[in-house]
């Protein structure tokens, strides 16, 4: 009798590139994708940043390196990538949050979220996906957008809009790319502890509403994002392609 096998979760041998790598969720991808066997490539804005966490995976034996790089300037993430071998990996972590009532929303702030949250995911895609087509390799893109990407929040109007968009390029990647092998889906949480999120989660009041829609009672970690991470960038993912991974403790279930 023929005993299926499970697909391997192990990334030996493949290259992977982590936007905003350095803290909250981007460092835990990269940790958990180095982890797993792959050669990791931080990008993120701050140099300083970068030499510590890549000095730190490094004595922890993980295979790191790291990029000073502004990825909302479209043309160094191009010639960046034009110069380095093809990843086959892609988290797009790097993001951010102006949050404020609607009627308080500026064009500066509009601006620097969508450019952030949207522009630089869509164009450092671009990028990493047109080398894996020119060089026929498959590979898995990774977003890493919210559940507020599925739902919106008083506040959040900007950064909602944001990762709706998000979404919504990932299904529309992933109908064109599939031909090419490369799978594209987004990991969706919910409020995780972070430096991001301090500010935020140190109001009681909005604190115990986060908690209230939470079905699973806490807060979720950076953890809680590593293994979603891995699982989509290695074959046992293979046949998962323009999904939504929701790690949000249940609050998009109601």
């Amino acid at each position: 009798m023929h005993l299926p096998r499970t697909p391997s979760f192990r990334l030996d041998g493949r290259r992977a590139l982590v936007t905003g790598g350095t803290r909250g969720i981007g460092l835990g991808a990269a940790v958990a994708l180095a982890e797993a066997g792959a050669l990791v490539t931080i990008a993120a804005r701050t140099a300083a940043d970068i030499t510590m966490v890549v000095n730190a995976m490094a004595d922890a034996q993980y295979a790191v390196e790291g990029v000073a790089i502004d990825v909302t300037d479209v043309a160094a993430v191009q010639e960046f990538i034009a110069d380095s071998p093809a990843f086959e990996i892609l988290v797009n972590s790097a993001g951010g949050a102006r949050h404020s009532s609607f009627a308080a929303i500026t064009e500066t702030d509009y601006r620097a979220v969508i450019d952030l949250n949207l522009t630089s995911t869509l164009f450092v895609s671009q990028a990493v996906v047109g080398k894996l087509v020119a060089e026929n390799r498959p590979g898995s893109i990774i977003h890493i957008s919210s559940q507020m990407g599925h739902v919106g929040g008083p506040n959040r109007a900007v950064y909602a809009a944001s990762k709706f968009a998000v979404e919504g390029l990932a299904r529309s990647m992933a109908i064109e790319l599939g031909v090419h092998g490369i799978r594209v889906n987004t990991i969706c949480p919910t409020f995780i502890e972070t430096e991001m999120t301090a500010k935020t989660l140190g109001d009681p009041a909005f604190r115990s509403w986060v908690l209230s829609k939470i079905k699973l009672g806490r807060l979720g970690t950076v953890e809680d994002i590593m293994g979603p991470v891995v699982f989509l960038a290695s074959d046992a993912a293979q046949l998962v392609t323009g999904a939504s991974l929701l790690v949000d403790g249940g609050w998009t279930a109601e």
